[in-house]
């Protein structure tokens, strides 16, 4: 059986990899086809012979079997708004390719070739982000895909819009000509908000390893004493998640003479001696409770990894062919519950790592928290210039948006389709949103690293040389894409350069 990992995904959609399919599969895909067809022929099969939804209750003519998959994906190919970015598309074509690669739907080979030849020719579907409720699967933005299948609607290729017909006519590829059940099958299932949903996951794993960054070295810059993430406090709290975040950021600090020890708090004499200590025992929440934010965001996101991979490599439409029993059968598949959660569990997570970065930004700005750094980071004249003050204003407006985006789409179940589908789960939507929400949280995050960079600058060169050589390998990289500060210029270009690099750099090899 086909199986697929989030790293897999990753490497099809942002490494280019072709898709082969192996000989078993096409053989399964052909007898699970051959079977449906046969068992049709004298028996009533939901969206075969039979209308759809609550008109299901008629029956179809032979003669107007296959007109009847067709009029099901031109009448559903109602989405308005903006088209999904091409990697978020090129993953929906992927993940209706592997629910479909299971060989319990019943469609026909050339579904399979049509999908595999549009995903390794880089074709990308227009599929418009409003549309689908999740419930009978993504009806509406799967019926654009199908709809770029047949020859119809507009598609992209380099970033050019052009007609599906001449795309395909570009490659040599014939329209899929639908029998059966090909309409039904490819729009019948979860795949938009699967394939939105694994996209979000790769990025959401990056934003985190660049929030265990940006968190590691301002504890450093600070000069934070170094238990607040040993491995002796940590341990005694029995999550993995929390764990994790405190063993990278021991691995990441690795090497730095910037941090304190509180066993040389515990030594010197002279601490106790004193009414008010110079510096703080104690740092704020922002700073020493990393792993504690951090930790539930780590074991969310890969809680929600293990959702996306079942997922996208089941069988979720209706009816599902079930070659084994030599039946078929009816049911809800198609119904979008686990990714809506998921994704909704998602968006908190990342607003509230979101708010992690922009509290920790706040403590960097105001000189009176952290007793170290000029107002706002200023690198020029005090009054003159401005420094990160404006910026501050960004991250700040832009978290609070995450605040408000993180209300649950889950829940949000509206009854339509005269009323068979009762209750839904608005599946894309809470996906949709979700990609906002790490859209915003990279932003933030690059004003945030940049004004750690910033505040590397304005250290000493002593303790620029006893920063950890990860620190110092992240501020070469960021030195790369922004400028240290004195003078005030427009900052806009380098927070979005910063942003799309966050999100492009698989980080892993910082640590």
């Amino acid at each position: 059986m086909n199986f697929i990992s989030l790293e897999g995904i990753e490497r099809y959609i942002f490494s280019g990899q072709e898709f082969t399919l192996t000989s078993e599969t096409a053989e399964r895909i052909e007898k699970s086809f051959v079977f449906l067809k046969d068992f049709s022929e004298s028996t009533i099969i939901y969206g075969i012979n039979t209308g759809f939804g609550p008109m299901a209750q008629y029956r179809i003519e032979p003669s107007d079997l296959q007109h009847l998959q067709y009029n099901l994906i031109r009448s559903h190919s109602s989405g308005v708004g903006k088209p999904l970015e091409a990697d978020y598309a090129r993953c929906v074509v992927l993940a209706r390719l592997y629910s479909l690669l299971q060989g319990n739907s019943g469609i026909s080979p050339d579904v399979i070739q049509k999908l595999i030849q549009f995903h390794n020719k880089g074709i990308v579907p227009e599929i418009f982000e409003h549309g689908g409720v999740g419930a009978s699967g993504d009806l509406v933005q799967l019926s654009h895909l199908a709809l770029n299948l047949i020859g119809e609607g507009y598609v992209y290729k380099d970033g050019n819009r052009l007609p599906a017909g001449e795309a395909l006519q570009m490659y040599g590829i014939e329209p899929l000509k639908l029998s059966l059940r090909d309409g039904l099958g490819l729009i019948n299932g979860t795949s938009c908000m699967t394939g939105i949903a694994a996209i979000n996951l790769v990025y959401a794993r990056r934003l985190f390893q660049w929030a265990v960054i940006a968190s590691s070295i301002i504890n450093e810059v600070v000069s934070s004493f170094d238990d607040s993430f040993s491995e002796e406090l940590n341990a005694v709290k029995r999550h993995k998640g929390q764990q994790k975040v405190a063993a990278l950021m021991r691995q990441f600090l690795n090497g730095s003479r910037m941090l304190r020890k509180r066993d040389d708090l515990y030594r010197d004499a002279n601490e106790l001696k004193r009414k008010e200590f110079k510096k703080k025992i104690q740092e704020y929440y922002s700073i020493r409770c990393v792993p504690q934010v951090l930790g539930p965001v780590f074991d969310t996101i890969e809680a929600a990894v293990q959702v996306v991979e079942n997922e996208f490599n089941s069988t979720n439409d209706n009816p599902v062919v079930d070659m084994e029993t030599g039946n078929v059968f009816h049911g809800g598949n198609f119904h979008g519950d686990y990714i809506s959660l998921e994704m909704d569990k998602l968006k908190l997570v990342i607003t509230k790592l979101t708010m992690l970065m922009e509290r920790q930004l706040n403590f960097l700005l105001n000189n009176k928290l952290n007793g170290k750094f000029p107002p706002f980071l200023n690198g020029g004249t005090l009054g003159l210039n401005f420094g990160f003050q404006g910026m501050q204003f960004t991250a700040t407006s832009t978290t609070a948006e995450n605040q408000t985006l993180s209300n649950s789409m889950y829940v949000h179940s509206i009854p339509n389709n005269n009323d068979n589908q009762d209750i839904v789960s608005m599946g894309t939507n809470s996906a949709l949103i979700a990609r906002t929400v790490l859209d915003n949280g990279f932003q933030v995050m690059a004003i945030h690293i940049m004004a750690i960079c910033q505040a590397i600058d304005l250290l000493d060169a002593k303790e620029r040389d006893s920063l950890s050589p990860a620190t110092r390998k992240t501020f070469e990289k960021i030195r790369e894409l922004t400028k240290y500060r004195i003078e005030d210029s427009v900052p806009s270009e380098e927070i979005n350069r910063v942003a799309n690099f966050l999100k492009r750099v698989n980080n892993a090899d910082l640590f």
